[in-house]
């Protein structure tokens, strides 16, 4: 199986979203209460705050804009961005085995909301798949796509998702064909995708996945990689990102 370096290198508009339109994106973490090596090496202990470097300013459209449609109650006080591309390994790692974690315990409770972001860096099926994605999107199914996609992962760049697997899954689901075909024909999301992956360059991320995490008060954390569930948790629960 080969798997893209990007990938093994590291391992939706919103407008519910009630912080202010420009923050902070440092070098190492996003306005991050600790660090992922931090939270690595202290898994039980203490974890102290990470130094901010050299930060960056980038406007909140760069991680609300160009994505998908919200997934939890538009109130949820904490907001995940993932950037992926659906056919990385890592990013169907992190689907199986941390994702529906996330989903029970944070989203389903009305803790946290999530988007996703396009960052289509491995193949021409990636943005085939992406775009698929939004054309089920119109049909108020981007989410039960998406999860379609990772659950019929076998590989990069091998064939699975292709423009033909891409009109099987959209029948699987119990689409409109003819809607759907009419949209993947169209090509209309494909400005938005392009966009999503400058998005994820402005942020800093050379390989997927890559989350930001937003908390109360602005507070962020940059998570690279497909991290183990803990490592979210530790992140999701932390009082830094839940205090005012």
């Amino acid at each position: 199986m080969n798997i893209h370096a990007p990938s093994l290198g590291i391992g939706a508009g919103i407008a519910a979203i009630s912080i202010i339109a420009v923050f902070y994106v440092m070098s190492v973490n996003v306005g991050t209460p600790f660090s992922v090596e931090d939270i690595e090496q202290s898994k039980h202990e203490n974890v102290k705050p990470a130094e901010a470097e050299n930060p960056k300013q980038i406007s909140m459209s760069v991680l609300t804009e160009n994505a998908s449609p919200l997934l939890g109650d538009p109130s949820a006080p904490i907001t995940i961005i993932e950037f992926g591309d659906y056919q990385c390994f890592f990013c169907n790692k992190f689907f199986h085995e941390t994702e529906n974690q996330i989903l029970e315990n944070y989203i389903k409770t009305g803790k946290v909301k999530m988007i996703f972001k396009d960052f289509t860096i491995i193949g021409q099926d990636s943005v085939t798949a992406a775009h698929a994605a939004h054309c089920a999107g119109e049909q108020d199914k981007f989410w039960e796509y998406h999860d379609t996609l990772y659950n019929n992962w076998t590989g990069e760049n091998n064939g699975w998702a292709s423009p033909e697997n891409q009109l099987k899954f959209a029948g699987d689901l119990g689409l409109d064909m003819d809607a759907f075909t009419e949209c993947t024909s169209s090509g209309r999301y494909m400005k938005m995708i392009q966009a999503s992956a400058e998005d994820a360059k402005t942020v800093g991320f050379t390989g997927t996945p890559g989350f930001i995490i937003i908390g109360a008060n602005n507070k962020m954390a940059k998570i690279p990689g497909a991290q183990p569930y803990d490592v979210f948790a530790k992140v999701l629960d932390s009082e830094e990102l839940q205090n005012n």
